[in-house]
């Protein structure tokens, strides 16, 4: 008898769900999509069959997460049902920092991860990044540590900020160097150091400025105590 019970009810559900799945009042009408501009919207409601008349009830919400993170420029996305007739899919889109050269040129965000290799009509008016050995545990490690880096510097003022930044090249586990676009010389820090030291290159800087000096130099060193090493160029 339980056994019997048991089978009606289980019968009930399922054709309760078969009925919601082919019920009018059901039906997917709306897509509200945030976090990303309207040609990767478009790209989604395409490619994911976002637009049909399909059951809200009969969308696997796990699979499309899925599906939907594939993209180059999508991080992490949330899907909500809205009964009866509207999907939210909430979008974390990504932010490229810096662009990292490891044979080809890809983005990073600002969590260190790579995410796309940079192509044709890509932006490419980012800070590069260069010196980090190909997908290695120790790679992803490197790049946090030029991610510090470049947080660091975007709280300065110019033309010390990242905006005046054109490459970042990793020299090994603790030393970097910076390339500003209004200095030609490199600039040798370690990176867990640098914070403490740009007051120190601010202060060099001008007094080789004001010293008529500023254009003969070829490195500013500021691995030596409070102060800084300067080279020059040969003559």
């Amino acid at each position: 008898m339980l056994v019997l019970f048991v089978a009606v009810i289980s019968f009930s559900f399922l054709s309760l769900y078969q009925y919601l799945l082919s019920s009018p009042y059901m039906r997917l009408e709306e897509v509200k999509i945030t976090g990303i501009e309207e040609k990767i919207m478009a790209e989604l409601k395409k490619t994911h069959n976002l637009n049909a008349d399909q059951s809200l009830l009969g969308i696997n919400l796990n699979e499309l997460n899925r599906e939907i993170e594939k993209h180059p420029w999508i991080r992490s996305v949330r899907l909500e049902r809205r009964f009866p007739n509207t999907l939210i899919v909430e979008v974390e889109r990504q932010e490229p920092l810096a662009m990292v050269v490891m044979e080809q040129m890809h983005y990073m965000n600002r969590y260190g991860e790579i995410f796309k290799k940079v192509e044709g009509q890509d932006p490419i008016d980012l800070p590069v990044i260069t010196g980090i050995p190909k997908d290695t545990i120790k790679s992803r490690e490197l790049l946090k540590n030029a991610v510090h880096v470049m947080e660091i510097l975007e709280a300065e003022a110019e033309p010390w900020s990242l905006n005046q930044v054109s490459e970042i090249h990793v020299r090994n586990n603790d030393e970097m160097s910076l390339y500003f676009n209004h200095l030609k010389a490199e600039v040798r820090f370690k990176w867990h150091h640098l914070a403490g030291k740009l007051d120190g290159l601010r202060k060099v800087s001008k007094h080789l400025a004001k010293t008529g000096k500023i254009e003969q130099i070829n490195r500013i060193d500021l691995n030596y105590g409070d102060g800084a090493v300067v080279s020059f160029k040969n003559s």
